[in-house]
């Protein structure tokens, strides 16, 4: 599948770039992380506080696509944008692979362990941080 594939049958929409929208998603992204990195991860919070990081993944592309002047009803086709729109095959492959982890929790009752969400936070906040950098210098969030 291509991202093309998607926007054919109306997963992913082609809009205006919208700025705001971007700014908006960001600075609810700092404070989304500030909040979560202040939690304690346990063998109890571990699967929901995954999926949270992994919602923090999605915001950051979900606003490079705003950018971008696309809108995505789809997080399978974040990791197609990634891919073709920015070259960013590794990252791709790695949000793939957390959204993939995120719906196992969310969707067929599968556990994370501590010491896997530990491991897939630092991963996660390296990619924000990667693609905030590249992509999205211009966007001045409120915590900045």
């Amino acid at each position: 599948m291509k991202l093309n594939d998607f926007i054919k049958k109306g997963i992913v929409k082609k809009s205006e770039k919208d700025a705001a929208l971007a700014k908006s998603l960001t600075a609810n992204l700092s404070g989304d992380l500030e909040f979560l990195n202040s939690l304690e991860i346990s063998e109890k919070s571990a699967r929901k506080i995954m999926s949270n990081y992994y919602d923090c993944l999605r915001t950051i592309i979900e606003a490079m696509a705003a950018l971008d002047g696309l809108k995505s009803y789809s997080h399978e086709a974040f990791a197609f944008y990634l891919k073709e729109n920015k070259n960013e095959e590794i990252i791709s492959e790695k949000f793939d692979r957390f959204r993939k982890i995120r719906n196992g929790i969310e969707y067929y009752g599968k556990d994370a362990s501590k010491e896997e969400v530990l491991e897939h936070k630092k991963e996660i906040l390296r990619v924000i941080a990667a693609l905030k950098e590249k992509y999205l210098k211009e966007v001045k969030d409120e915590k900045n």
